[in-house]
């Protein structure tokens, strides 16, 4: 005899209450990538995870993303994206050159990368903001470069590693307010001699490693090309890595403060 199994309903009361990053992406007219620079942008916001799960997204977040943006043409522009000085330049109306020397110099800040196949790194830019950046300083698309920009040049200086760490590690301390996740974060762009010297206790080393943040969308599997691209991921001149050890130093103190009085995640 067949029994009837009742089923309770989503949280909110529909089908499917929330939805996988596939679906949410296809909901939202999406592609893969357009979804996965959204969410890295804090447009869209995932449910929280549990052990590893992978990203969910509610629909009531989907409903409030409609809201705000409006038509998908309206989206997918904020998180439109161009790959490399040629296209980006383009968008900018000036020379691959001289975009090269904007960038280079800190101008323009990438917010992604991929590692091509001759192992070179190309930097992605947001194409919003580089229209935004020739509304606002028309002139660095005609004049000279300034003394300041021609030393780092001379120097062969390039600022757009640690431009696009400091913009990856502001998203990700917006898009976590857990004292020890936060303290993950500048914990995942400092140097492992750094990390030791500054958290001396191996039991929160070992918390802090478990709550670092996944490589960005688009860093390379092959190991090769990951080579390339974990020398991004890491802090190298002496004030970035001054930078991210006081901010590491001050994310800890507050992550121990909680546990000690509350005995939740990390060690007391």
């Amino acid at each position: 005899m067949a029994v009837a199994v009742a089923v309770a309903p989503p949280v909110d009361g529909r089908a499917g209450a929330s939805v996988g990053g596939v679906q949410a992406a296809g909901e939202l007219g999406l592609s893969r990538s357009e979804f996965a620079r959204a969410v890295q942008l804090g447009i869209v916001r995932a449910s929280p995870a549990a052990g590893g799960a992978a990203a969910r997204f509610a629909r009531t977040e989907l409903d409030r993303v409609r809201a705000a943006e409006g038509p998908p043409a309206a989206l997918r522009g904020r998180v439109e994206a161009v790959a490399g000085a040629e296209a980006a330049a383009a968008v900018l109306g000036v020379g691959p050159s001289r975009f090269t020397r904007l960038a280079r110099c800190g101008h323009l800040i990438p917010v992604g990368y991929r590692i091509n196949r001759y192992r070179a790194v190309v930097w992605l830019y947001l194409a919003g903001e580089l229209r935004e950046f020739a509304a606002r300083e028309p002139g660095a698309l005609r004049t000279a470069a300034s003394v300041a920009d021609r030393e780092l040049i001379a120097a062969k200086g390039d600022l757009r590693p640690r431009k696009w760490r400091g913009r990856h590690v502001g998203l990700l301390l917006r898009g976590t307010a857990d004292p020890w996740e936060r303290a993950a974060v500048p914990a995942s762009v400092l140097p492992q001699d750094v990390v030791r010297d500054a958290v001396p206790d191996p039991a929160e080393r070992v918390v802090l490693a478990a709550l670092a943040p996944p490589p960005p969308y688009g860093h390379p599997r092959t190991p090769v090309a990951a080579a390339v691209a974990e020398r991004l991921l890491r802090a190298e001149a002496p004030e970035e890595v001054h930078r991210y050890r006081t901010l590491l130093d001050s994310a800890l103190a507050g992550a121990r403060g909680q546990s000690k009085s509350t005995g939740e995640r990390g060690p007391t």
